[in-house]
């Protein structure tokens, strides 16, 4: 077993209710599976051991209740002896944007607020008029399915209308945010050749407006695949050399939109990993996968109805915002923000989410520290009744951030902390509105995805810790990585380490209850000893004291052992003494193990991230043992590196 407590047993923290049961799109799909089928499935549990026991089946009941648009073919499945090539739906025919663009009406299909100086409000209708425009526009470009555009954008209602345009006509979207630098986004761009280029003027964040031109008038000429460039003066300039406006993109007469049927398999977005090891490997995401796994999982796995205000803090860089923009699909308005989600105070997001009437309020665990950190309790100042599900990811929500958002922000709405990744544009893990919430646990696997954890042996294992992989393939898996054509880059990535078995990456327990822990990323695992240790396990225990806001724990070498290096960020004027360390040491020992307890403990004003915010442990190893980080343009912060570097704390001789 373990050396830490298993949360197996961890305190319940929140049931649904009889009526929500009932009400629920899972009960209304288990009825119509049952019907069709002949079945006797009762719920949720029943309903995961079908989905992965006859998964082409599972797909295909989904396709039809989710009311995909396009033509199905006869054949649902055809098996690969490699897992990569099998293929679900090899005969179908769709378009992913005439799937969200379902609706044309006048109510909400994207409500926007950007910090305190922008807002707008789009209709079904508006949006759908400016799509057609702007698709007009890219084809008068010249454009081809198949086709890349790329976009360096805020989180604007402009960013989701390209992204429709593009893909209406079947060409290839792919974006990453405005506050990416140069070398950052020409790392990204020039490996897949865009044909046209959106562009911000700027962007807002903590009241300020950030300039972006100077940074197109460097890119543009970096990538001699553009025919075209659109600049989207959010912020007010409009001055770039050859660029079209977007107002002069939209100014044409067209007023439907002639969607270009694809493959199921063929290619819809680029996304990238987090680059911090070279450059990042472009991750190529297909029609279908995409569009019937978040059908999937924003109908069944968050409930999300027809009409529901669809929230996720996110920036376009992040796969987030890619899940966020499909809730179109299932007739939800999108509810976007751009900006600080602290500025003009920490309550901006709250008041967005009363005001507005949220149903789905999606954050990173990061956030809900942060909340808590700030001392702010929402659920007194804020009325939050419309929210029905709250869900967190980006990294391990810490048991103690459960016990914060049923006291702090909603007692009645289920808390789902989901996983997966850009990988997978999905979910592995994820929230399940019919069940319980236990403390510190994922509540289920998602539906048709034969998730298991295996141990070192390559053996399934119940109530213990090791490598989350998927035995089965499923739709979401990548259509192939960009410039991969044996793809070697591929097979690298997530088969090497079991045969024909997909490994995450991630450091995982699957509870006899079919709940996930996850402890952390595998290649940033701690191995003190010989023992495996999550880094997750030791956040968990050190955020506990109010003193520290976050931490990151690396393992360094040290004469053919690892020992454990945790480093703090303190709240302002708190100081790292001994009684500080003793403390820290204390809780680690008594919440966790005394295997888990840092050898050492240093104190740093702040910690790099990667710019969709998660902690990068492996480049603050690697500058530990004086080794090159090779591609810092994937930080968001790249000068918080040098607080560790030549720390006497960690010096060994």
């Amino acid at each position: 077993m373990n050396d830490t407590t298993s949360t197996a047993d961890a305190k319940l923290v929140w049931t649904p209710g009889k009526e929500a049961i009932a009400n629920s799109n899972i009960m209304d799909f288990i009825a119509r599976v049952n019907a069709r089928h002949g079945l006797s499935l009762n719920d949720f549990s029943s309903l995961y051991d079908w989905s992965v026991s006859d998964s082409p089946a599972f797909w295909d009941s989904l396709w039809d209740y989710a009311g995909v648009i396009g033509e199905k073919g006869d054949a649902l499945f055809e098996d690969a002896p490699v897992f990569a090539d099998a293929r679900f739906f090899p005969q179908a025919r769709l378009n992913f944007a005439e799937n969200l663009l379902r609706r044309r009406d006048d109510t909400d299909a994207i409500v926007f607020r950007g910090e305190d100086k922008v807002s707008l409000r789009l209709s079904w209708r508006e949006l759908y008029s400016q799509v057609a425009k702007f698709a007009d526009f890219l084809k008068r470009t010249g454009v081809q399915p198949g086709d890349r555009i790329a976009a360096v954008m805020p989180n604007i209602p402009q960013t989701v209308i390209g992204m429709l345009a593009a893909t209406s006509l079947g060409c290839v979207w792919s974006s990453c945010a405005a506050e990416f630098g140069e070398q950052g986004v020409l790392d990204r761009f020039e490996q897949i050749g865009p044909t046209v280029l959106l562009v911000c003027d700027g962007y807002y964040f903590n009241g300020k407006r950030v300039d972006f031109l100077a940074k197109a008038r460097n890119i543009i000429p970096q990538l001699p695949t553009l025919k075209s460039v659109v600049l989207v003066a959010y912020a007010g300039q409009s001055d770039l050399p050859g660029a079209t406006l977007w107002d002069e993109a939209l100014d044409n007469d067209a007023s439907e939109i002639t969607f270009v049927p694809v493959a199921f398999d063929a290619h819809l977005y680029i996304l990238f990993s987090s680059g911090t090891t070279g450059k990042p490997k472009c991750i190529v995401h297909s029609v279908g996968g995409a569009l019937l796994q978040h059908l999937k999982e924003h109908r069944l796995h968050c409930d999300v109805k027809a009409g529901d205000r669809f929230f996720y803090f996110t920036t376009c860089s992040w796969m987030m915002w890619n899940w966020l923009v499909s809730g179109l699909a299932s007739e939800a308005t999108l509810m976007l923000y751009d900006g600080s989600p602290f500025y003009p105070s920490g309550n901006v997001l709250f008041d967005y989410a009363a005001e507005e009437k949220f149903t789905f309020f999606g954050v990173s665990a990061k956030y809900i520290d942060a909340v808590k950190k700030h001392g702010l309790l929402p659920k007194s100042t804020h009325d939050l009744s419309s929210i029905r599900m709250i869900t967190s990811t980006g990294s391990p929500l810490l048991p103690d951030s459960y016990d914060f958002v049923y006291e702090g922000i909603s007692d009645d709405a289920c808390l789902a902390s989901i996983s997966g990744g850009t990988d997978i544009l999905s979910c592995f893990v994820l929230g399940n509105p019919t069940g319980p919430v236990y403390r510190g646990e994922i509540q289920a696997r998602g539906l048709g995805m034969a998730v298991e954890v295996w141990n070192d042996e390559g053996k399934p294992v119940v109530g213990e810790k090791g490598e989350l992989v998927c035995v089965k393939p499923f739709p979401s898996k990548p259509a192939c990585f960009w410039n991969d054509p044996d793809g070697a880059r591929y097979h690298a990535a997530y088969f090497e380490r079991f045969d024909n078995v997909w490994a995450h990456g991630d450091f995982a327990e699957l509870t006899p209850r079919g709940g996930m822990i996850i402890y952390g990323r595998s290649d940033a695992i701690l191995n003190p000893g010989g023992v495996r240790i999550g880094t997750a396990e030791i956040y968990r225990e050190v955020e506990k004291l109010d003193e520290v806001i976050e931490s990151i724990a690396v393992g360094q070498e040290i004469e053919g052992d690892v020992r454990v290096v945790l480093f703090v960020v303190l709240r302002d004027g708190v100081t790292l003494d001994d009684d500080l360390q003793q403390r820290i040491r204390k809780q680690v020992r008594s919440g966790a193990s005394p295997r888990h307890v840092p050898a050492v403990i240093a104190q740093v004003p702040e910690i790099p991230r990667t710019t969709s915010g998660k902690i990068v442990e492996l480049a603050v190893r690697d500058v530990i043992h004086g080794r090159e980080v090779k591609n810092v343009n994937a930080l968001a912060n790249p000068k918080a590196l040098e607080h560790f570097r030549d720390r006497d704390e960690v010096r060994l001789s």
